[in-house]
């Protein structure tokens, strides 16, 4: 432990180059503690004007605090409070409140925190207009009375239908999963329900039944069933369906119990345990609050509810290498012939991407020895929920070397390195995909952000025509074709905040050879640019782009080179939506691999919470980031980063999607920014000589049998239940 020691040591007393050393001054980025969030739950209710209810099944007709999540503090002032001794910002959140009395959505801050006294307007700011109530996201309340609503219109009237096709009854039902967006223009709130076997892993349970509900009206007596689908059959009501099914002009679907091909439970008996990690001379990273050291790394962090992970304040040997590196969409496009499918596009920050971190399970979703983190969050709640152990972090042995090279010409030697990194992870279940965010830190210098997708796939019920859209994959069942886009914020501050970007690629030129001028060959040359403007540097996925990107400081190395940060982007995606199709604006940022953009506070996210259910109008419309083109150069850089990859279900699909190949990710790594790498410096350094091979002042593997200590093993629990959504009190 002694190096661990030292570390705090070196943290408390301040290091060269560390602004603001102490772990209290990453708590600007700090997510709301449960104390903050009652404070400001308690003082919106109180306020009498407002007129807003707390209640999570508030009705869709009333007035509803649907979000309380942290304001970031303006940069400036971040930057300020961290590098300059300025004061430290003011402590702030947003809350969103849904009125359904006057069908509109509005936005306030509200502060300071703690102990809040003020709020104010902001909706019209952000988003320079009203924002209507239609592009709300259906909450637990609204829920409540479509599940009513289905039970009362649709399965009751249905009776014999659904008892003969899907054995529904008093003791037993059907689960249902919604298409999105909601209609097919702004204010429309009509939404296709596909119904599912009622097991687990419903998801891949199609059972050929699909329901049109208007649900425009926040008053819930005004809504209507618009069109229904039964065994690839369109009817125009409940009552259309029963006439023709009872003439026997409908091919009927005949209810046949199946086997739950979607269980997860083993097929064979656990037997032994698979390798485990430990740490042989304790964890050589700490947390405290908020904020995170790992040898030569430091960070801030933070789980937003609605877009979930990022961090802040990243620092390599003391230098800030960014500001902040976040997810912000997660994104997909469906195709399929039946109606909950065909016009299905997911954008999950307006579900809540960090909303669905629940408990990770201790030796699978990460190493049993893993540090947890419990995190709290205020979403289409009452209070305040805590979740526990939903973010983990651990260092890992990737089990391959980070560097090495033995010498088997003129002389001898082996010299190498263990590539031992910092993993910070959540895992987020939203609906039937789970995806797993790794944020990584190496000890070259570089930072790895990553996505890994699995869970259960989409899946729609086998009528004709249906395969043009995807593979069977079990009985009646399509895995539905689908794209996965990720959208990743990095803003990197290399050297300060007056950077610039370039792009350096290589081409073959036909030269003459020096010592025989009149011979030739094609050699590769360095091809370089720098981009001066917002439209110059957005690149996008339909045309050929320049494979290293880089953000650049213009000062220099040892060697006369700009010092700089690579941005390479590891992306399976497949194409983007045609931009005349009317939803692409709610998605515009998934047209770039990279856009790079002058930091501005007012663009901070490249979606919004309201771009799901108004696709056609979005609140943040990402393209017009870049409209203005400005200069960037010497500028404040932001990039905006877009990976993924196409999902064409199969067979191996089921039950569930694997995460071996199915992902994307952006990896920030330096270029010239240091004068050799810097993990020739990292203490897990190998050396072998001829004759030393036993020695362990260059070999601390040659030493490990004495040197490492018995794990200590802490005991197992679970309590990932406790978040989950509840429908009623």
């Amino acid at each position: 432990f002694e190096f661990l020691e030292g570390a705090a040591r070196g943290w408390d007393e301040g290091q060269t180059g560390v602004a603001h050393p102490k772990f209290t001054f990453a708590a600007v980025f700090a997510d709301l503690s449960a104390d903050e969030y009652l404070q400001v739950r308690d003082y919106m209710s109180n306020q009498k004007d407002l007129d807003i209810s707390v209640n999570a099944l508030t009705k869709p007709s009333g007035n509803f605090l649907f979000l309380i999540d942290l304001l970031l503090p303006r940069k400036s002032d971040a930057l300020g409070y961290l590098d300059n001794n300025k004061p430290k910002p003011v402590r702030e959140a947003t809350a969103v409140v849904f009125y359904g009395t006057l069908g509109h959505i509005k936005e306030y801050v509200v502060g300071p925190l703690p102990n809040p006294t003020y709020h104010r307007d902001v909706t019209v700011e952000r988003y320079k207009e009203e924002l209507p109530i239609n592009a709300r996201t259906v909450t637990i309340g609204e829920y409540a009375l479509i599940f009513k609503f289905i039970n009362e219109e649709v399965f009751t009237k249905l009776g014999k239908i659904v008892k003969e096709s899907f054995d529904v009854s008093k003791e037993k039902t059907l689960n249902s999963f919604e298409g999105m967006p909601r209609g097919v223009k702004s204010g429309e709130r009509q939404t296709w329900i596909s119904f599912f076997r009622d097991l687990s892993g419903m998801y891949i349970h199609p059972v050929g039944l699909e329901v049109l509900i208007n649900h425009e009206s926040t008053n819930a007596s005004l809504w209507s069933v618009k069109r229904l689908l039964y065994n690839g059959q369109y009817f125009d009501s409940v009552e259309d369906l029963i006439k023709q099914y009872d003439a026997g002009t409908v091919t009927k679907i005949m209810y046949k119990p199946v086997q739950n091909y979607a269980s997860l439970k083993p097929k064979s008996k656990p037997t032994g345990l698979s390798p485990q990690q430990f740490y042989p001379q304790g964890k050589r990273f700490s947390v405290k609050n908020n904020n995170v050291m790992y040898l030569e790394w430091s960070f801030a962090f933070g789980l937003s509810s609605l877009t979930g992970m990022r961090v802040f304040d990243i620092r390599f040997k003391g230098e800030r290498i960014a500001y902040e590196l976040s997810v912000q969409e997660a994104m997909s496009v469906y195709g399929s012939i039946t109606p909950g499918m065909i016009l299905t596009k997911f954008l999950d920050s307006s579900i809540g991407i960090g909303r669905f971190a629940h408990e990770l399970v201790r030796g699978v979703d990460c190493p049993y020895a893993a540090t947890y983190i419990d995190t709290f969050r205020y979403i289409d709640v009452s209070a305040p929920h805590r979740f526990r152990n939903s973010i983990c972090l651990f260092e890992h042995n990737t089990g391959r070397p980070l560097r090495r090279h033995f010498s088997d010409f003129f002389s001898n030697s082996y010299g190498g390195m263990v590539n031992s990194a910092l993993v910070f992870r959540t895992i987020t279940a939203i609906g039937n995909y789970d995806y797993l965010w790794d944020f990584i830190f190496y000890q070259s210098g570089s930072v790895e952000t990553k996505v890994h997708a699995t869970g259960y796939i989409s899946s729609s019920f086998n009528v004709d025509g249906n395969l043009k859209y995807g593979h069977q994959v079990a009985e009646n069942t399509i895995g539905n074709i689908h794209t996965h886009f990720i959208s990743f914020k990095v803003d990197l501050d290399v050297l300060g905040v007056e950077n610039v970007f370039q792009t350096k690629d290589m081409k073959f030129m036909n030269v003459s050879l020096p010592w025989m001028p009149e011979r030739y060959a094609m050699v590769p040359q360095l091809v370089e640019a720098q981009l001066k403007t917002e439209k110059e540097a957005a690149l996008r996925y339909d045309t050929k782009t320049p494979r290293y990107l880089h953000i650049a400081s213009n000062r220099t190395n040892r060697w006369g080179h700009q010092r700089s940060y690579r941005l390479q982007v590891v992306s399976f995606t497949g194409d983007s939506l045609p931009e005349t199709e009317p939803e692409e604006k709610s998605m515009s940022w998934a047209r770039y691999k990279v856009a790079i953009t002058k930091h501005k506070d007012s663009e901070q996210t490249s979606s919004s919470l309201y771009s799901q259910n108004n696709m056609w109008t979005p609140a943040v419309d990402f393209s017009k980031y870049i409209e203005d083109d400005e200069s960037i150069e010497n500028q404040d850089l932001v990039a905006w980063v877009t990976t993924g990859f196409l999902h064409i279900p199969h067979a191996e699909d089921i039950p569930n999607t694997v995460t071996v190949g199915n992902g994307g990710g952006v990896i920030l790594r330096p270029h010239n920014y240091f004068d050799e790498d810097p993990s020739i410096h990292s203490p897990d350094g190998v050396y072998i000589s001829p004759g030393s091979e036993g020695n362990c002042e260059n070999n601390k593997m040659a030493c490990l049998a004495e040197d490492a200590c018995s794990p200590v093993v802490e005991p197992f629990t679970y309590n990932g239940f406790e978040g989950t959504m509840k429908f009623e009190e």
